[in-house]
């Protein structure tokens, strides 16, 4: 899985040095989220090559600094979030985070949720860390 994950941050970084150099701007959160998708989908549809076994989440900020969280999963489907886990305990902590989560938070709020979101795992023994 480290592989699948390797090979889609390079088609990423590549495909972002390209928008770059044709649209002279950044290429916006929504955009790369939907490229990972469509990789991610051509691989699951067409015969001949393993599908990417991963789901990722893609961070950024938008040009007037609001930030943006996107989930690709390895059927080619992406959507944004507010706030959201994958892999191992991500049920437990999704669940955590929509019972703590407030759309008002600070960033030193954002940050400490994220911390006792990690802590809750961490004490409930699970071996994901």
């Amino acid at each position: 899985l480290n592989a699948d994950a390797r090979v889609l941050v390079n088609r990423a970084r590549v495909e972002c040095q390209s928008h770059r150099l044709t649209v002279e701007d950044s290429p916006s959160v929504e955009y790369m989220a939907r490229f990972i998708a469509t990789i991610q989908q051509r691989y699951t549809q067409r015969g001949g090559r393993r599908p990417f076994g991963i789901s990722l989440l893609l961070c950024g900020h938008d040009p007037d600094g609001t930030p943006r969280l996107f989930q690709t999963d390895p059927a080619g489907t992406y959507s944004a979030w507010k706030a959201n886990a994958v892999g191992r305990q991500s049920k437990t902590l999704r669940e955590f985070l929509e019972a703590r989560y407030d759309e008002d938070m600070d960033e030193a709020g954002c940050v400490s949720l994220a911390v006792r979101a990690l802590l809750e795992i961490v004490e409930s023994g699970a071996k994901s860390i």
